[in-house]
């Protein structure tokens, strides 16, 4: 599932530290996710932002439920 495009005034940019808290894991993790290409973000100046559509898009796509069948 694909998130719509929005325009850059409209994205609302996390901290790590705020990713982290959202999902519930260590700034490390956060990093790493990055770091992996497994979460986009952009630098500034020495810190990332990372889109918050993205968190929400990644979690979705993590998510692991039971398939009923």
């Amino acid at each position: 599932m694909a998130s719509v495009e929005r325009p850059l005034n409209e994205v609302v940019f996390l901290t790590v530290a705020e990713v982290a808290s959202v999902m519930r894991v260590s700034k490390m993790t956060v990093y790493r996710l990055v770091h992996s290409g497994h979460l986009p973000a952009i630098r500034v100046g020495r810190s990332f932002r990372v889109p918050e559509q993205a968190v929400h898009d990644y979690l979705r796509e993590s998510y692991v439920g039971v398939e009923s069948a």
